[in-house]
């Protein structure tokens, strides 16, 4: 029992790094988004606004990762639970659990990654709309 014990608790330390990084991706993504927004309006230059997209776009994708990678290792954490003692080799190889609904796409489009990439993909949106100059302010008439 000592040994699957010590194993579910290597396992429960990967799941807590990938929850980990998963949450200082969202606090980065935040901050670079803010930032960048902040430095378009501040040199009102609004076509350049968009590039606060790119940043949303790449730790969504690396967000996903980490997701798919602690899926993963509930899997396996899952799997390890149910083993007899005799069969504890504290591994913590996932690969037997890939498949269609651990991947990274399915990672990608999950309810809490999309809500949250979403809602900041259409923040800056919003920002470059409002900060656009109209057609009237542009021409003085």
């Amino acid at each position: 029992m000592e040994s699957q014990l010590k194993h579910l608790e290597f396992i429960q330390g990967v799941i807590n790094r990938m929850g980990s990084n998963s949450f200082r991706l969202k606090g980065w993504t935040i901050v670079l988004v803010s930032a960048l927004l902040v430095l378009v309006v501040r040199e009102d230059k609004s076509e350049l606004a968009f590039i606060g997209l790119f940043p949303v776009v790449v730790f969504w994708g690396l967000d996903a990762y980490y997701l798919r990678q602690e899926r993963l290792y509930i899997a396996l954490y899952n799997h390890v639970r149910r083993l007899g003692q005799g069969e504890i080799d504290f591994s913590m190889e996932t690969r037997r659990f890939r498949g269609k609904r651990l991947t990274w796409h399915s990672a990608l489009l999950s309810v809490t990654l999309t809500a949250f990439y979403t809602a900041v993909a259409i923040a800056v949106v919003v920002a470059v709309l409002l900060n656009e100059p109209s057609e009237v302010a542009k021409h003085g008439t």
